[in-house]
């Protein structure tokens, strides 16, 4: 379509657009004088391309205008507000680039306007009085960060390290006493008292340099394999402490490194060296939404891919960890304490217990902290909407009795959605961490224009406390780990999660003209896995979990109705299309379901299995789980699928998930994930790792993890048609050719242990936590002044708007002086009375 070939590099928008539309200024004026016929609106792309199209009814004519610079600036249009006789544009020719321009329907004149103005358009539809308030609360992040470097480039969004790399770099390069800043932070190492790597023998880059000569010289002369305590007296002398290396190649190596550094540093090798550092031992991880467990879980409300990835994450960081330790010389335990909420209703889960060990794992426990009112330990499950008056009390506790497991600080915080990244930050700025946040899901892109409709969709969703978290979180924390490219900047036609916060307005609250930039060094992408010990190939047959084969046999096949199933496959020879998630509107199981309904080519081709929720409404507490709820009931009535189609409830068992996904690859089925959005797509992982061919949403992380028609098949989900029939097309090719299913699974396969393990993710996050915590030595003035700012923020509005989100009114909460429920586990006595001495036991 459009191209940006005849648009000069040197050029804003503002100063092509008026040439673009005299081009075509017959069509243009009518255009214009349709957009405002309507009054004052809020326009989309599609919007736009449809009043374009009833103007020019001529196709060669309208090509000629989409394929020449006027296309490709309406293409790059997101959205446009008109406000009679002016339509203003906010225009995006590239991921984390905007200009703002206002045409005038009269004359077609163009000019340049600033992101404010564009806001103040959009403020006017919808609160023409704060539009217009000259006090209006105005709030710019970006004041903050004028002397910071950032990306010039689309292509580099996301691979911040890197950037830091070469910054630091840059900075420590030139004069001997340029390097000054890594010695100190050197001698600042430490674990528990005991000084790590250097000491104070050692306090300049030039007595440094010269004791890495003798040392070099002295490992030289030993076998490569002579343990490091062979020769630690005689290194300690010298100024060296613990944490080099456990042999005498290994210490070697990174002296070797940190001697490149210091004489003629480049950002491979300062990478390097600082990523060896003996930094991370105790890592805190806060998750405090839904029913975060290791059984019986999944399924529950707000409770799914995000448990899931946080108990894979800490086995893959615990075994990175212990060999990081092992390989510096040194005998520490790390820990890794995943904090959630105390549940005391658990629904046959374990989140009323305080103290969990995960399992696979050595010194790493799930830790759990009550929510608390004025009247004492909330009960019962609060939905992740709804826990921000909760939050500020939970980090409070959480953080005295994190203090009290560990017997000092964590070494680094990272948080988990809206609720544990603003409990993250309040934490790593109370205590002076290392901080990193992971979005999974930021509900600000699930619902169009859900910042200027705040006020609609607060009683329901209270979106003004959440967006207002995720702006404070994502620039209080260090370092913002995304899964894909797409879940940050989007792609070409679509701003990303986190690209929709770079600007936007809550009317009547507050106007965030700088809220983050994508362009930030703080973003970087680590794509997780998924377990392969549980998510295997189908053909691997001697690891198949052949005892779980009758009960699947009766979960797939029974044609009784019960609380496990409903409806029933009638011919078993047909192959089965499957999907499994939670049941909302995002995650779009009745869509897929209504596709299938209304596609009988597909009908006729393969069987349906929907895994998630359960049958009954009124048993959820959910609001829009209850909707989908009855919508699937509905659909499977209108389509008659009985027969044809399969609910199975929410299944926790990840054991038996996974031998169910290979049940499904025995079918000779595909794997469906049609969300409307989906930030990541750990299901999408999970199928391709055993062999399932998959059909994935194109709205978001799935279209990074396949390459469509190659390992896999990207999916519109807002075009069902076409969606249902790509699957059937895919079905009736396997018909022809057998080999056709065979290539996908294996390719499938390919693509994930090439790109996607948990053992690459560990690699990445732990060389990002020691590279970001000298970056946050390296800028820490401008990080406290960009800290008070948010302080401000968070204590004049955040806690304000906390007030407005209803507190349940328990008839019998527990007191605050009695425990929950003890700790389950075997700790030390010590550790043990801390945590009792802590919940009041």
């Amino acid at each position: 379509m459009a191209s940006a070939s005849s648009l000069k590099r040197s050029d804003s928008i503002a100063d092509n657009m008026p040439d673009a539309l005299k081009q075509s200024r017959y069509h243009m004026k009518r255009c214009f004088v349709r957009y405002i016929e309507k009054g004052k609106r809020i326009m989309k792309l599609h919007h736009l391309m449809d009043e374009l199209n009833e103007v020019i009814d001529d196709e060669d004519v309208r090509t000629q205008v989409l394929e020449g610079l006027l296309g490709y600036i309406l293409c790059s249009t997101k959205e446009a507000v008109v406000m009679p006789p002016h339509v203003a544009f906010a225009i995006r020719p590239n991921p984390g680039f905007w200009e703002f321009v206002k045409v005038n329907s009269d004359d077609l004149s163009v000019e340049a306007i600033t992101v404010t103005d564009f806001l103040k358009f959009k403020e006017l539809v919808f609160d023409e009085d704060w539009a217009k308030d000259e006090n209006a609360l105005e709030v710019d992040f970006g004041a903050y960060e004028f002397s910071l470097p950032h990306l010039t480039l689309s292509s580099s969004i996301g691979n911040g390290i890197s950037f830091v790399s070469k910054f630091v770099t840059a900075k420590l390069s030139g004069r001997q006493d340029c390097a000054q800043p890594l010695v100190d932070y050197l001698l600042s190492l430490d674990h528990q008292g005991e000084k790590l790597m250097i000491n104070d023998n050692l306090n300049t880059a030039e007595k440094l340099q010269m004791a890495l000569i003798v040392a070099e010289v002295s490992l030289s002369t030993l076998p490569k394999d002579t343990p490091y305590q062979k020769f630690e007296l005689r290194f300690k002398e010298w100024g060296f402490e613990k944490g080099w290396g456990h042999t005498a190649e290994r210490v070697r190596e990174t002296m070797r490194s940190l001697s490149e550094v210091l004489q003629a540093p480049d950002p491979l090798h300062m990478e390097k060296f600082l990523s060896s550092l003996p930094i991370l031992f105790n890592v805190v991880i806060f998750s405090p939404h839904g029913y975060f467990g290791q059984a019986d879980v999944l399924g529950l409300p707000d409770t799914g891919g995000q448990v899931v990835y946080i108990l894979d994450q800490v086995k893959a960081l615990e075994e990175e960890l212990l060999l990081r330790i092992k390989q510096q010389g040194l005998s520490i335990k790390p820990q890794i304490v995943v904090v959630t909420r105390l549940i005391p209703d658990a629904r046959g889960t374990k989140c009323n217990q305080e103290l969990e060990p995960i399992e696979g794992t050595k010194h790493s426990n799930i830790l759990r902290v009550p929510f608390k009112t004025d009247k004492g330990i909330l009960h019962r499950w609060v939905s992740r909407f709804d826990v921000y008056p909760y939050l500020e009390g939970f980090a409070q506790d959480a953080t005295t009795m994190i203090l009290e497991f560990l017997g000092g600080k964590p070494d680094l915080i990272i948080g988990n959605y809206s609720d544990g990244n603003l409990v993250a930050s309040l934490m790593a700025s109370k205590l002076g961490i290392t901080q990193a946040t992971i979005a999974h899901a930021l509900e600000k892109t699930k619902y169009e224009d859900s910042d200027v409709k705040w006020k609609e969709l607060d009683p329901k969703y209270h979106f003004s406390c959440q967006f207002i978290a995720d702006t404070i979180a994502m620039n209080a924390t260090d370092f913002i780990i995304a899964s894909t490219f797409q879940e940050i900047a989007g792609s070409k036609d679509r701003p990303g999660q986190y690209e929709s916060h770079t600007a936007f307005t809550l009317p009547g609250l507050c106007r965030v003209v700088k809220g983050i930039d994508v362009l930030d060094p703080k973003f970087n992408i680590a794509a997780p896995g998924a377990d392969q010990s549980v998510y295997f190939p189908y053909t691997e047959k001697q690891r198949r979990l052949t005892k779980f084969h009758p009960e699947i046999e009766e979960l797939l096949y029974n044609k009784e109705d019960n609380n496990e199933h409903i409806g029933y496959l009638a011919d078993r020879k047909k192959p089965i299309i499957f999907s499994m998630a939670r049941l909302d509107v995002v995650k779009n199981l009745t869509g897929l379901t209504e596709w299938y309904g209304k596609n009988k080519r597909l009908r006729n081709l393969v069987n349906l299995v929907i895994v998630g929720a359960f049958f009954d409404p009124s048993k959820s507490k959910d609001r829009e789980e209850t909707a989908e709820i009855k919508k699937m009931h509905a659909l499977m009535e209108k389509y008659q699928l009985k027969g044809q189609m399969r609910w199975i409830a929410a299944q926790s068992d990840r054991l038996r998930n996974g031998e169910l996904y290979r049940c499904i690859a025995d079918t000779k089925g595909a794997f469906v994930q049609p969300a409307l959005y989906e930030a990541f797509g750990l299901t999408v992982i999970e199928a391709m790792n055993c062999g399932l061919p998959t059909f994935a949403t194109n709205q978001g992380g799935p279209a990074e993890i396949i390459v469509d028609g190659v390992s896999g098949f990207h999916i519109d989900p807002y075009n069902g048609d076409e969606s249902s029939d790509k699957i059937a097309d895919f079905f009736e090719a396997c018909k022809v050719d057998p080999t056709y299913w065979n290539k996908f699974s294996t390719e499938g396969l390919k693509r994930i242990n090439e790109c996607y393990t948990w053992k690459i993710y560990a690699n990445k996050m732990l060389n990002m936590g020691c590279m970001y915590s000298f970056w946050k030595q390296l800028n820490k003035g401008q990080k406290l002044a960009k800290q008070r700012y948010i302080e401000m923020f968070y204590n004049l509005l955040f806690k304000n708007l906390v007030k407005n989100v209803p507190v349940p009114n328990e008839e019998a909460q527990q007191p605050m002086s009695e425990p929950a429920v003890k700790p389950q586990h075997s700790l030390s006595k010590r550790s043990q009375s801390r945590l009792q001495r802590l919940l009041g036991a």
